[in-house]
């Protein structure tokens, strides 16, 4: 009687073991995914990389993405060297970044020096600091309208990376073209990425901005899976209204999109590819008016199929009911206003970074 007593105390501690490290096991994602936050994120407060990067480690952050050469004090060889020493210790890594990369585009700095110059720049600068991908963009949807058109921007950028593959391809960084402000959906990144050359040419998969161009963020990923090397992800809330459909950016889990199901197909197909929280709170909702004939010209050739799934999102979705602190308002600013920014942006990201952590099971560092 007493053995079996012992007997039966050592098969419930042992079967609590089993059931502690089947639970230890389910909590640690199958393809562990770096998590950290693209700088935009926190622009209120106008760091420079030496604070971005202290507080990227406060946060328990694995990555981070200086997505703008701006984000540096130096680009002399001693300061980048520092910045990449003070990422290892941090035990960071270091997407790197820099803006617009088409000479056609109405985004382009036209008394900056010419793309292909800019385009090295960036490049040097991202294997100063050790990353494996610049992150940049093409333009905005103001490109798609007018003269000379998107096709004319998508060639001219096209001719710009080409005309860098082999420094490219020496300095083992790969450039990261983003799907950005409404420029291109993601089949015409596509075709920039593998008429360029995709074996230097990759995509930096940004969530929030499909929605800008009537795109659902899973066409995007799916379309894009193969090239991806960083991201940008947000949450976006996308409604149906009587002219079509209304859109605003939220921070993560507070939106439409189903993020646990995302990032299930995003460790699936993506799984080189670290997770870049960019979260962008504080602009009103807008309109996509495609019940209009006129909201077309931008988009002749938009599939159907594709439309169809940004419908069904707006018809599953809700408009943010939250409070928020608009940014994107005319006039001067008084300082409590600003500071309020700051503590909207601050609050938003780091939310976002606990609802990856907790509800999409994202990240390495803070479960050390």
């Amino acid at each position: 009687m007493v053995v079996n007593m012992h007997r039966r105390r050592f098969l419930e501690t042992m079967s609590a073991g089993a059931a502690a490290k089947a639970a230890s096991a389910a909590s640690e994602p199958a393809t562990p995914v770096k998590l950290g936050f693209d700088t935009y994120s926190v622009r209120a407060f106008k760091w420079k990389a030496p604070q971005l990067l202290d507080y990227a480690a406060s946060q328990k952050c694995d990555t981070i993405q200086l997505s703008s050469l701006g984000d540096y004090e130096s680009r002399e060889p001693a300061y980048l060297a520092k910045i990449k020493d003070q990422a290892a210790r941090l035990h960071l890594s270091i997407d790197a970044g820099m803006g617009c990369v088409c000479p056609l585009s109405k985004m382009f700095k036209k008394n900056a020096p010419p793309a292909r110059d800019q385009v090295l720049e960036g490049l040097r600068i991202a294997k100063a600091v050790g990353s494996h991908a610049m992150r940049c963009f093409m333009g905005s949807q103001a490109d798609r309208l007018g003269e000379p058109g998107i096709e004319a921007c998508m060639e001219a950028t096209i001719k710009v990376f080409r005309s860098v593959r082999s420094q490219a391809l020496d300095s083992g960084v790969k450039i990261a073209l983003e799907n950005h402000a409404g420029d291109m959906q993601a089949r015409e990144v596509r075709t920039v990425i593998e008429e360029s050359g995709k074996d230097f040419v990759a995509s930096c998969l940004d969530a929030g901005n499909p929605v800008w161009c009537i795109e659902s963020p899973f066409v995007t990923l799916e379309v894009l899976a193969p090239y991806v090397v960083t991201t940008h992800v947000r949450d976006s809330a996308v409604w149906e209204h009587p002219r079509g459909a209304a859109w605003q950016w939220v921070a993560l889990g507070d939106g439409s999109i189903d993020f646990v199901r995302y990032v299930e197909q995003f460790r699936q197909i993506c799984p080189k590819s670290s997770m870049q929280l960019e979260i962008i709170t504080g602009r009103p909702p807008d309109i996509h008016a495609y019940l209009e004939p006129d909201f077309w010209k931008p988009y002749p050739k938009t599939p159907a199929s594709e439309f169809a799934r940004f419908v069904d999102l707006a018809k599953t979705g809700h408009p943010f009911m939250g409070a928020m602190v608009m940014e994107d308002v005319p006039g001067r600013k008084p300082p409590a206003f600003t500071e309020a920014l700051k503590a909207q942006q601050r609050i938003d990201l780091e939310r976002s970074l606990e609802y990856a952590r907790k509800k999409l099971n994202v990240g390495i560092n803070w479960r050390g």
